[in-house]
């Protein structure tokens, strides 16, 4: 589904991507963990398709972001941590806009809007604009908009930051149901807890390096890593 080879992102003298491998199967909820800083948001965004990289190499499905752009864009979602919306929309526009972008049917993007709006809660405020939106509100729009087309992969920046506790659960049900389906997806937290109960595999990423992957299991069952926990546990204090 998504293989990311030696991927390389400099900023000036300073990588903050470093020669970084991962492999993520279909039907995966594969976590990116690391603290904030180490280079999560960075790699999603060369994932999604909106960040230029300078090395390697990035494909999903097969193809490759760089050389087929809009083919990658058609079977992806991108969430970032912190969703810029059309302020001047009112939520069913932007939800419509987003379903005209990626070719949705009027039967197919009435069933869903209503599906997930319903699901979040979000039904009798879809008329208003989004200014009006709060963080969380806007939040749930956004991951609405990006189930829309059902996509392949979905790529999310901390999704969880800023949900209240029943919408979290709502989006973890909403995450394995992708994968029951044969998609995948592919999300950065630094809270070692969600990764814990919800990853399949994850990948812990340090100063732009890969520092181990694989199962949970395996990874917490790494000695050598203690010291990487014990920052992420401290962090999120």
């Amino acid at each position: 589904m998504l293989k990311i080879e030696h991927l390389t992102k400099a900023y000036g003298e300073k990588k903050a991507v470093d020669d970084l491998s991962l492999h993520i199967n279909p039907g995966e909820i594969y976590g990116f963990i690391g603290h904030n800083g180490a280079g999560k948001t960075t790699t999603l965004k060369a994932v999604a398709g909106i960040l230029q990289f300078d090395k390697g190499e990035i494909l999903i499905g097969g193809k490759s972001v760089c050389t087929s752009p809009l083919d990658c864009k058609r079977d992806i979602a991108y969430i970032p941590d912190n969703p810029d919306l059309y302020d001047y929309m009112s939520g069913i526009k932007y939800l419509n806009f987003i379903a005209d972008v990626f070719g949705v049917s009027a039967a197919d993007r009435k069933e869903r809007i209503r599906k997930y709006s319903e699901l979040f809660e979000l039904t009798a405020d879809l008329a208003q604009p989004i200014a009006a939106y709060s963080h969380g509100m806007k939040q749930k729009l956004a991951i609405i908009a990006a189930w829309l087309h059902s996509p392949k992969l979905i790529i999310m920046d901390e999704p969880f930051v800023g949900l209240d506790p029943k919408a979290s659960h709502l989006l973890k049900g909403m995450m394995r149901e992708v994968c029951d389906e044969g998609g995948a997806i592919f999300f950065s937290t630094h809270v070692l807890e969600v990764a814990e109960k919800l990853c399949d595999k994850v990948a812990i990423i340090k100063g732009g390096r890969l520092v181990r992957s694989g199962t949970m299991e395996e990874v917490k069952g790494d000695d050598s890593l203690e010291e990487v926990f014990l920052e992420l546990e401290e962090e999120v204090c």
